[in-house]
């Protein structure tokens, strides 16, 4: 007998300017389930998810709940019918406390006056029931986003929401935070409530769901019991053809010298504490990549942010033959590339158009400018060039606003400026973040590519599958210092994990495991 159906999206499509993001597309979720929901960039997964929760109206099509038609105008007729969802980029106020931000939208009034102590309690059991431990009182912007993300995991709840919307919820997360995700997921559909769940991450839909829907260029491909199919099926249909899903790469040929830190250090913004990174020292060879790996909040992103002028630092910089210690960004942006870890923040304005995202650091010189005046011509070619070579998608190609995209086609477009600026130093972090299996394919084969260049090659990165396969050495980074120097082709991630906890040292600096 078929099992109840709690939601039903009846054949939804849903258009924007020039692009269809979904095109007759048809999805049951069974009361009790998790249901995952699979694609490439820009696939129409989040699209079809804010249909459900209101932010978006569908030209077609019609939403059950239950089996009945509902109308869902905006947020709030869905969370009248129960409907929550975890945004990719969080919707959080940074300014009010982890508390506020719970209860806004949703306060309970007693003669017009806000009743805190009895949603602190609510929060409070909900929180100790789901092993979901926040502070209450921390301003959001004071917290780490795994934190941030139990904030509004702890929203849906306190709203008493039976549908629970998660997009892309691991994708800034460390390993250990994405474990206790997946099982808190687990735990919510024991209990009845039912799940939709977007993720490129292989690994986690084969682990924690009961079906996959998979979406490819806005249609509906198949719906399938994940028990059914492997991770080589689900990638083949996701993207339309074979996956190479294991990195294919030749031993590294280390050549000259082309990054060198001496007591580098990155001092904390708040004096009270000591410093982000305390006294690194490491060379990087033209030729190799070499990973700073570790667990999120050790510092890595303060040493990217002193090592490329964001932040003040001290110590020497000796870029490919230059002391560039008290050099600024654009100076040492000359032999430097950076795919940032923010790609809002750092990596593009997102209310300037692609084409002129893709020539942020190169519009001042040649092809781009004559007489003092931007060429329109050479920089829509060269975005046009970049944009069919990464598979960058968008509505209106190069004149697309960088916000309208979705996050992974903006991960890809900062990676083809970055990676064709062709500078001796690539600085990755976080590179293949919210991208698909098949995006991750490209990249990890640009990186490689890069590396047997001659180019050097700094990998930041929290995933470790990626660290194990693409790197040529490890540095382990713990409380802002190298404490070890693994090779990959010797190490396990086992042992990996005892260097990122702390409980493993190198007897010094270079040791190799």
């Amino acid at each position: 007998m078929e099992q109840e159906h709690i939601i039903e999206m009846l054949h939804i499509t849903k258009e924007f300017p020039g692009i269809i993001a979904n095109d007759d597309v048809t999805l049951r979720l069974r009361k009790g389930e998790i249901h995952a929901l699979l694609g490439e960039n820009g696939a129409g997964k989040s699209t079809l998810m804010s249909v459900l929760f209101g932010l978006y109206q569908p030209e077609k099509g019609e939403i059950r709940k239950n089996g009945q038609p509902v109308s869902i105008k905006n947020p709030n007729d869905a969370t009248a019918l129960g409907i929550g969802m975890v945004h990719q980029h969080f919707k959080l106020i940074e300014v009010f406390t982890v508390l506020d931000n719970i209860v806004l939208g949703a306060e309970t009034t007693k003669l017009g006056f806000l009743q805190k102590r009895e949603a602190r309690k609510k929060v409070e059991a909900l929180s100790e029931r789901y092993g979901l431990k926040v502070d209450l009182d921390a301003k959001v912007e004071d917290i780490t986003v795994g934190m941030q993300q139990r904030v509004e995991i702890l929203k849906m709840l306190y709203r008493d929401n039976e549908i629970l919307i998660f997009d892309e919820p691991t994708a800034v997360l460390t390993p250990q935070e994405i474990d206790e995700l997946m099982a808190t997921m687990k735990e919510f559909a024991r209990e009845g409530k039912s799940i939709l769940f977007i993720s490129h991450k292989l690994n986690e839909i084969m682990e924690v769901s009961d079906r996959v829907t998979v979406l490819r260029k806005g249609r509906h491909v198949s719906t399938v019991d994940t028990k059914d199919v492997d991770k080589q099926t689900l990638s083949g249909m996701m993207v339309g053809r074979p996956v190479q899903l294991e990195i294919q790469k030749e031993p590294a040929k280390p050549g000259e010298v082309i990054l060198e830190l001496s007591h580098f250090t990155v001092p904390s913004r708040d004096r009270r504490h000591r410093d982000s990174v305390r006294d690194v020292n490491l060379q990087i060879r033209a030729g190799e990549i070499v990973c700073i790996a570790g667990i999120d909040g050790n510092g890595q992103t303060e040493f990217v942010y002193g090592l490329t002028g964001l932040e003040r630092s001290t110590g020497r910089i000796t870029l490919c033959g230059k002391d560039v210690s008290n050099a600024g960004i654009r100076a040492r942006g000359a032999d430097m590339s950076h795919i940032p870890e923010d790609r809002h923040k750092h990596g593009l304005v997102l209310d300037f158009t692609l084409e002129q995202n893709m020539v942020l650091q190169r519009f001042r010189g040649a092809p781009f400018q004559k007489a003092g005046f931007i060429d329109n011509r050479a920089v829509r070619g060269y975005a046009e060039k970049l944009i069919g070579q990464f598979d960058v998608r968008s509505g209106q190609g190069p004149v697309t606003v960088a916000r309208s995209m979705s996050g992974g086609n903006q991960q890809k477009a900062i990676i083809a400026r970055e990676l064709d600026r062709d500078k001796a130093l690539v600085v990755a972090v976080q590179p293949t973040r919210g991208l698909d299996v098949g995006a991750i394919e490209y990249i990890h084969s640009q990186l490689v590519q890069e590396r047997d260049a001659g180019k050097a090659i700094l990998l930041v990165s929290l995933e470790l599958d990626e660290v194990m396969s693409l790197s040529d050495r490890i540095l382990v980074m713990y409380e802002g210092e190298i404490v070890g120097e693994l090779d990959p082709k010797q190490t396990t991630v086992q042992e990996l994990g005892l260097y990122m906890a702390g409980a493993k040292r190198g007897t010094e600096r270079g040791e190799t495991a």
